[in-house]
């Protein structure tokens, strides 16, 4: 009796012991007690003097506008200061050892893996995150582009996107703000045009200075400029991907495309006539491909070129017509018939051959056949 009685108080006592275990082990050591709510969190951080120094001598400010975290999409959504900042749950603060203020970026942004996993991965093989790892403090991490504390619609209005861009390359965003591209986005006029992350993607960006995206560019530029609806509105051909395959150029291109996309080719892309962000409109006196300029721009690839008859040859992407280029026209009809009746010409004259050759090898083939027969 006894004996069962101690049994009884053991086994009693380790169900105990696991119920306490389970607990304490459902609720993570740092967020046992009351998690800190967002009132708590302005309590100080709505203080505008309220300030840090760091160990680098730069001051660096803790205030959060609470107006502008409610307008943000994440105030609009309810999401708490806690919850992005998920290692403070408690006051006085856990310390956090940071060098300067970079260093404070680069520690907090992996927070947004939490809610963006998706987008978070797809960054880690970016040209911006390659540059970091490769010692790069500055390259460009998630809270660099979409800020912190007052995230908003990253593309409303359009004209944002290359505005963020521009905090890190701004030598690119002159060239792009006086391009036929960007003078309409900036402005608001026109939805069409393209924006920074059209041509190079968005959280994925590659790098640009590499052969696969140099061989990769046309099918960027034909995006838009094979879209009928798009350029109908403009009356832009869109025949300038197929024009562009056709000649030595574009073929060239497209078959290292296919084959040899990291090999390294002096054929002409889109961009090496057009230019890259300082685009124009062909009828721009300042334009790379205006009819004054066409002589410069090919003598990069042809120097031996050296008046306007070698530029004479460039059809401008368009196809031959009685109005515009009659002479190609005409001699590209004429082999348009020629050569079919040549061909079918030649394949009937094969034809009648073997019907011949047949017929004499079959000797009573000729003869008339008798009512006996």
């Amino acid at each position: 009796m006894k004996l069962a009685v101690r049994v009884s108080m053991i086994l009693a006592l380790v169900a105990l012991a696991a119920i306490s275990a389970a607990l304490l082990f459902s609720v993570p050591a740092d967020a046992q007690g009351p998690v800190l709510a967002d009132p708590e969190c302005l309590g100080c951080h709505a203080d505008s003097n309220l300030i840090k120094t760091l160990p680098s001598g730069e001051l660096l400010s803790l205030y959060v506008d609470a107006a502008l975290v409610a307008e943000s999409v994440h105030g609009k959504k309810n999401i708490a200061c806690a919850q992005c900042h998920s290692t403070i749950t408690r006051f006085p603060h856990p310390e956090f050892v940071v060098a300067d203020r970079r260093d404070v970026t680069l520690k907090l942004y992996g927070q947004c893996r939490q809610c963006h996993a998706e987008n978070y991965s797809k960054s880690l093989d970016s040209a911006h995150t390659r540059a970091l790892a490769g010692g790069d403090r500055n390259a460009a991490v998630c809270t660099d582009c979409h800020t912190a504390h007052t995230v908003t619609p990253p593309d409303q209005p359009r004209a944002r996107i290359p505005q963020t861009c521009a905090q890190c390359h701004s030598t690119i965003f002159d060239d792009y703000a006086k391009s036929v591209h960007g003078a309409d986005v900036l402005n608001g006029a026109n939805p069409d045009v393209p924006t920074c992350i059209d041509c190079h993607g968005v959280h994925n960006i590659g790098d640009p200075t590499t052969a696969a995206f140099r061989l990769k560019s046309p099918e960027i530029c034909a995006g838009c400029h094979t879209d009928p609806k798009r350029m109908a509105k403009y009356k832009i051909s869109t025949n300038v991907l197929n024009t562009y395959v056709a000649d030595f150029h574009g073929t060239t291109v497209q078959l290292f495309e296919k084959q040899s996309p990291d090999t390294p080719t002096n054929k002409p892309v889109c961009y090496d006539c057009h230019g890259v962000h300082n685009i124009r409109k062909p009828n721009d006196p300042n334009a790379t491909v205006f009819k004054e300029n066409l002589l410069k721009t090919c003598q990069q690839c042809h120097p031996d070129a050296t008046d306007q008859t070698f530029t004479a040859a460039w059809m401008s992407h368009f196809d031959a017509s009685p109005a515009k280029y009659p002479l190609v026209y005409y001699v590209n009809l004429f082999y348009t018939i020629l050569i079919p009746l040549v061909i079918g010409g030649m394949a009937l004259f094969v034809a009648l051959d073997i019907y011949r050759r047949v017929r004499r090898l079959t000797p009573n083939a000729d003869k008339p056949k008798t009512n006996r027969e």
